[in-house]
């Protein structure tokens, strides 16, 4: 009967066999593909607002961009193209930058560590690789909610200031596209100014003012602009006033803010009973009920 030492080693040889190949591969295949994987001329990546994917982009690019590019599931890589774009990195990272990150910590590392433990007996249990493997696998995933969720924010907040300043521009004279320039002019630090000027920048382009609005739409993936969006692209298409359109479009907006508002402190009004419950309430019964808890079993001693 093999004992769990034999079994161990075997184990380890196996590993290390493996993050041997997957290494002298990276180095030594004939990347034929390297322009497919490549940043366009011109177009290379912003620096990341993730100090994680900074530090292992060289990693990435020289160890499992490859590996990624193999991984040609259709579906899957436009559920990633999606979360790239929704969450306003796609010049922050592209789809095989983001499958090399979870091949690179959710099994390259993995194995490296779980290695090195063995060989070294660095003591550390072994599960903690598969917590490592796990981490790495949706780490990309994670960072692309975190700034879909702040960018949600901040649209929210700016969207009826921007339809407002929209509306009295083009009632002072100007049409839909000109109060956008005007408004992108003055406006800075903003998501939603960002993806206005995209909008311009589409429609210099060539682009149909509809198609993009829809493009933009899109990007955001954000239900009351899609809403804002469908109506103006509706009252274009019919005639309707801009101008009232958006001032409507602007109460709507103000008013939906304002349930918002109230939803939101409902919803704290509750939440604030858990630690009531937990920590307060609990107190209050100790220095309440103490002294006659006390007094019951020792009486007057």
């Amino acid at each position: 009967m093999l004992s769990f030492d034999f079994i161990l080693l075997i184990s380890g040889l196996f590993l290390f066999g493996f993050a041997a190949y997957l290494f002298m591969s990276a180095i030594f295949t004939n990347n034929t593909d390297a322009d497919a994987l490549a940043w366009a001329s011109g177009d290379e990546p912003e620096k990341s607002k993730n100090a994680l994917i900074n530090f292992s982009r060289p990693l990435v690019h020289n160890f499992t961009l490859q590996h990624a590019q193999k991984v040609t599931a259709e579906n899957y890589r436009k559920n990633i193209e999606k979360r790239i774009l929704t969450a306003g990195l796609s010049q922050e990272i592209n789809v095989d930058e983001y499958i090399g990150l979870q091949i690179l910590w959710g099994l390259m590392f993995p194995f490296a560590a779980t290695v090195l433990n063995f060989a070294l007996q660095l003591g550390y249990p072994y599960w903690f690789g598969g917590v490592i493997s796990v981490f790495g696998v949706l780490f990309p995933g994670i960072y692309c909610n975190t700034r879909k969720k702040l960018r949600y924010t901040a649209v929210v907040i700016d969207l009826p200031f921007f339809i407002d300043l929209l509306a009295l521009s083009t009632e002072a004279g100007l049409d839909f596209i000109g109060a956008i320039q005007r408004i992108v002019e003055k406006a800075e630090n903003s998501v939603l100014a960002d993806e206005l000027r995209i909008v311009l920048k589409d429609i210099k382009l060539g682009s149909s003012r509809a198609d993009a609005l829809k493009a933009m739409s899109q990007r955001l993936d954000i239900p009351e602009i899609t809403s804002f969006i469908a109506v103006v692209i509706d009252a274009d298409s019919t005639g309707a006033s801009i101008s009232q359109v958006l001032k409507d479009q602007s109460e709507q907006m103000r008013l939906e803010r304002f349930v918002r508002a109230e939803k939101a402190g409902a919803q704290a009004s509750q939440k604030m009973l858990i630690p009531m419950m937990m920590f307060i309430l609990p107190a209050v019964f100790i220095m309440v009920f103490a002294p006659v808890i006390l007094q019951f079993f020792y009486g007057g001693k």
